[in-house]
């Protein structure tokens, strides 16, 4: 069995029980090392075989996972957050396939929720948004034409922006030109939940400029919308004027 596991944003604590069982009792660990916290690695047992997925292609991750499977041991696949953001794992799933082994996944914090707790924020409140983009800039990856940030951003929805913090510049000037204002708020939250994490609130004018003083390049997520500034409505959710399946509602004029 191969298991594919959700490392969570940093923070070695922020694994699920599951996902810390699976690192225990596995055999065999291929993580994510250039994105994945190595402390979780202190949960593996002793004698489990540790590779660092950074240093390897796919086929060499193949390898070592058919090699474990034809040993009868049990692999977990470290990736970071949760797997099925930005983990290329389909493809790993289509060679697992045809060579008829089974896998599963064990779904992780994603550092977008990371980011938001980092924040204190919410990024639906009420009258604000109550929709959230997560997306990245186009990079050696492309990106569809319809989804390209001057196209997402008409929406002025909440965004969380992955994998873009080095084309800062671009990314302020074609989120104001699909419709944000130059001082929609904006955050940019580097390494969230990791012991150096930090964040920077600014506005999509003064994004660049934030980034370039403090020397942010990668590993660090970019935020923007309303939802970030003070102004919102109270939710109906636990209104007293509101009814709901377990709750009758009060009239305000009784």
């Amino acid at each position: 069995m191969i298991s594919f596991v959700g490392a969570g944003p940093g923070d070695k604590e922020l694994i699920t029980v599951k996902g810390m069982n699976i690192l225990a009792e596995a055999d065999c660990i291929i993580y994510a090392g250039s994105l994945v916290n190595p402390a979780l690695l202190d949960y593996a047992k002793e004698g489990c075989a540790i590779h660092n997925s950074a240093t390897m292609t796919l086929e060499e991750v193949l390898a070592v996972m058919v090699e474990n499977e034809e040993r009868g041991l049990h692999t977990a696949r470290l990736h970071t957050g949760d797997p099925s953001l930005y983990g290329a794992i389909k493809e790993q799933f289509d060679q697992l396939q045809q060579l008829d082994i089974k896998w599963e996944v064990i779904p992780g914090v994603s550092s977008f929720s990371g980011a938001a707790a980092a924040l204190n924020s919410e990024y639906t409140p009420a009258g604000i948004s109550q929709t959230l983009i997560i997306t990245r800039m186009e990079g050696r990856t492309p990106v569809p034409e319809r989804e390209k940030i001057v196209n997402l951003a008409k929406s002025q929805s909440s965004m969380c922006i992955f994998l873009s913090s080095s084309m800062l510049e671009d990314l302020s000037a074609k989120l104001i030109e699909g419709g944000y204002s130059a001082d929609t708020p904006a955050a940019i939250v580097y390494k969230v939940t990791w012991p150096d994490e930090k964040i920077f609130r600014t506005t999509l004018a003064d994004l660049a400029k934030v980034g370039a003083e403090n020397k942010i390049s990668k590993t660090a997520l970019i935020l923007v919308g309303d939802f970030l500034g003070d102004d919102y409505e109270r939710s109906f959710l636990y209104h007293p004027e509101f009814t709901t399946e377990f709750r009758q509602g009060k009239s305000s004029h009784a």
